[in-house]
């Protein structure tokens, strides 16, 4: 067994395992360090596939922004030590079967694709058109759907930090001096 399968097999595994623990665990805290780690060994696949431009990404917007800005959200409200309360035999059961028919679907259409090997070298990435698609205004660029996105994330996180604020807004008066 070579190196790259070792590491193939423990990112795997750390995946599987992390991803499991993230959508199970019934504290908050730890289902956001959980999906850090979920994200940080999806970059080192990265990685190991030479995506390194996917690979940075995925460590500096996902990991190190999303997981951070979720993390701070929960410390921002009173809710860090909340735990869920244990989910019911009705809504495991309907889980459990979505996520077998979910599997199996993954796997026929994994195993109805027809993979070929090629003897081709890699094609190589233009860093500059991929800048330039990203943050162009042009036919195919996407620098709307990337301000929207981010405008939708900053209303969603605002919500949840207003929603999540025990009690709601303070409702102290301010003091009268006479």
């Amino acid at each position: 067994m070579t190196s790259n399968q070792i590491m193939f097999i423990l990112f795997s595994v750390m995946i599987i395992v992390f991803s499991i623990l993230t959508v199970t665990t019934r504290k908050i805290l730890r289902a956001a360090t959980y999906l850090l780690l979920v994200l940080v060994s999806t970059s080192g696949l990265y990685f190991m596939l030479n995506y390194q431009f996917m690979a940075a990404v995925q460590l500096s917007l996902y990991a190190g922004g999303i997981v951070v800005l979720i993390i701070f959200s929960i410390l921002l409200t009173s809710h860090i030590d909340h735990k869920f309360e244990p989910v019911g035999l009705k809504k495991s059961a309907f889980s459990a079967l979505a996520a077998i028919t979910g599997a199996f679907l993954c796997i026929i259409t994994i195993l109805d694709y027809k993979f070929s090997a090629t003897t081709e070298a890699a094609s190589e990435v233009d860093m500059k058109l991929i800048g330039k698609s990203l943050m162009s205004v042009e036919y195919d660029g996407f620098i709307l759907p990337f301000e929207v996105i981010s405008i939708l994330l900053l209303a969603a996180m605002i919500a949840s930090i207003v929603i999540a604020k025990k009690g709601g807004p303070s409702k102290t008066k301010t003091p009268t001096y006479n």
